[in-house]
């Protein structure tokens, strides 16, 4: 079984416990706080865990050229890439401030550092746990000075090769055992043959000791749900508050009422995921009393016969008697007494049966 951590304070993830689910705001929230206020408050009343935005230092996430080209794109928020990146980027006193309103609402806060002086200031700020976006996953530095920092590490997968996970995973647990991987895939919003769930079930065995997640950017919820069924203990999505908005996230974001029953739909899931044990639960005995089927004579079988297989049938039948699957054991067996046909055999009627206990 996959090892179990402390992501945040109070909240374990993997092994058994609950789905730990992030709302991702990400700069969905159009550069304003207020807006991003409301959505943090969204995220809490639907359920989920955590609230989440992306944290930059733009000079040092961007070369000066990237920053001064021109972005004339639809979703462009000022006249090169600089300018739209500044607009959507909150400064550092209005991160603590989100991070104060997310602690009054009751929900954890945290953000994925995109650069090596994000992950500065987010540890600087006591955030629960860093979160590593795909664009960084092959960044060895940064994972190797975010991992040494010794908060809990979620980690998407984006872009990347399993050789590449491999590294990934040797690099972090080298210095930070508790981590997790999602599996991603960077495209927005993602078709679905595009999703490829099955890697989940790839880490999973590449990476016992690890819980193993899912970072969906698809429309809807169904195949986020899917992932949980095959055993993601993570789970990140984005949200907005309209799909129309400007900005490339938002056509693969959730809004408020699709995050609520994405978290109703996982709790859901979970709760029919059961034990795994498999055995008649209580809730069967009803039917079972009605309908399960036991041994009863096919012919008038007097006293001291011995049982063969003929002389036995299998009915649903009053009062119950020994349970079908019994029937072979029968064989070879005495009657202490006349049983008429289509009588129960039970077992005040046959000598020297030691009945198994059922499970």
């Amino acid at each position: 079984m996959a090892s179990t951590f402390e992501l945040c304070p109070g909240r374990m993830i993997g092994g058994d416990h609950p789905c730990f689910i992030i709302a991702e705001i990400g700069q969905n929230h159009q550069g304003n706080i207020e807006i991003a206020k409301k959505m943090i408050k969204v995220a809490k009343d639907s359920g989920a865990d955590c609230a989440k935005f992306q944290k930059s230092e733009l000079e040092h996430k961007f070369n000066k050229r990237a920053l001064e080209r021109p972005y004339n794109s639809k979703n462009s928020w000022g006249k090169t890439y600089g300018e739209h990146k500044r607009h959507l980027e909150f400064s550092h006193e209005q991160y603590r401030e989100l991070q104060r309103y997310a602690a009054d609402v009751g929900i954890f806060f945290t953000a994925s550092g995109m650069d090596e002086m994000a992950v500065e200031f987010l540890h600087e700020i006591n955030v629960p746990f860093f979160k590593v976006g795909s664009g960084d996953t092959n960044n060895f530095p940064y994972l190797e000075k975010t991992a040494k920092k010794g908060r809990p590490m979620v980690v998407s997968s984006g872009m990347q090769s399993m050789e590449t996970m491999r590294r990934v995973y040797r690099t972090v647990k080298e210095h930070n055992p508790n981590f997790a991987i999602l599996q991603c895939t960077s495209a927005y919003p993602l078709e679905p043959e595009d999703v490829n769930l099955r890697v989940i079930t790839e880490y999973q065995n590449e990476f016992p000791d690890i819980p193993i997640g899912y970072s969906g950017h698809e429309s809807g919820i169904n195949i986020s749900v899917a992932a949980v069924a095959l055993g993601a203990k993570v789970l990140e999505r984005h949200i907005t508050l309209d799909k129309s908005w400007k900005g490339s996230d938002h056509e693969a974001s959730l809004e408020p009422s699709e995050l609520a029953e994405l978290v109703g739909s996982v709790r859901l899931v979970e709760r029919a995921l059961g034990s795994g044990i498999k055995q008649m639960l209580d809730c069967e005995k009803a039917c079972h009393d009605k309908l399960g089927k036991s041994v009863v004579a096919k012919v008038r079988i007097p006293k001291g016969s011995v049982l063969t297989l003929d002389m036995l049938a299998v009915k649903v039948a009053e009062p119950m008697g020994f349970p079908a699957e019994d029937i072979f054991q029968l064989v070879g067996k005495e009657v202490k007494e006349d049983i008429e046909e289509d009588e129960s055999i039970t077992s005040e009627l046959v000598d020297n049966y030691g009945k198994k206990a059922k499970c």
